[in-house]
């Protein structure tokens, strides 16, 4: 059954509401607060308790469309025990890959969503930024007259000169560009968990018109 009403979680913009209601269905995930005291003799701060608790309610057993990228990203979201994260602070898992992977989803000390491989590549600055993205990649896919993808060098070379950020999908190491007529989302992820060009990935969504750069 799709998702309606109080399941979209709020703080998402109109694009991306309508993408869950349309395309999101929930698995049934198990509830974290019986945890709670278990986690807490472990010596994990309660604060941290509260957010894995909190992420799971909000976004847990969540199931969206493959992305096009990171081997389709999660199957579903949920979070995991918490536990010490690489460079400082708490981090937990934030979905259940689709693929047998290197990386994992997680969930950073400070909200972020990204990955973690031979190093931490925080990809979009929450959850809502992850939703967002595949919210936009459905969009502008939709209304787009030619997709193009690039890897590696030809991805960086990627001239942006007249484009501007998406903000909504409120990027860190993946980002989204608005230009005159086209969409480009650069997907720098793999690239950063192992250092390697080659796994950098662009899609330029090109022939937009108005709708297609600003729909919401």
């Amino acid at each position: 059954m799709n998702l309606h009403g109080d399941a979209i979680p709020e703080g998402l913009s109109r694009r991306a509401r309508s993408f869950v209601a349309s395309h999101g269905v929930r698995a049934d995930v198990t509830p974290l607060e019986p945890y709670r005291e278990r986690w807490l003799a472990l010596g994990i701060p309660g604060e941290v308790v509260d957010r894995a608790v909190a992420y799971q309610e909000r976004w847990g057993g969540l199931v969206l469309p493959p992305a096009p990228v990171y081997e389709c990203g999660p199957r579903y979201l949920y979070a995991d025990v918490p536990e010490p994260a690489h460079g400082g602070g708490w981090w937990f898992t934030g979905g259940e890959p689709r693929a047998a992977v290197a990386f994992s989803f997680m969930v950073g000390p400070n909200g972020e969503f990204g990955l973690w491989g031979d190093v931490w590549a925080p990809l979009y600055a929450s959850v809502e930024g992850w939703v967002e993205s595949l919210a936009l990649t459905h969009h502008a896919s939709r209304w787009a007259k030619q997709v193009t993808r690039l890897h590696g060098d030809e991805a960086e070379a990627l001239s942006l000169d007249g484009f501007e950020p998406v903000e909504e999908v409120q990027g860190i190491v993946d980002t989204w560009w608005r230009g005159p007529d086209s969409l480009v989302a650069l997907h720098n992820g793999e690239a950063e968990c192992y250092t390697g060009r080659a796994r950098r990935v662009a899609l330029v969504y090109a022939g937009l018109d108005e709708w297609g750069l600003h729909g919401q």
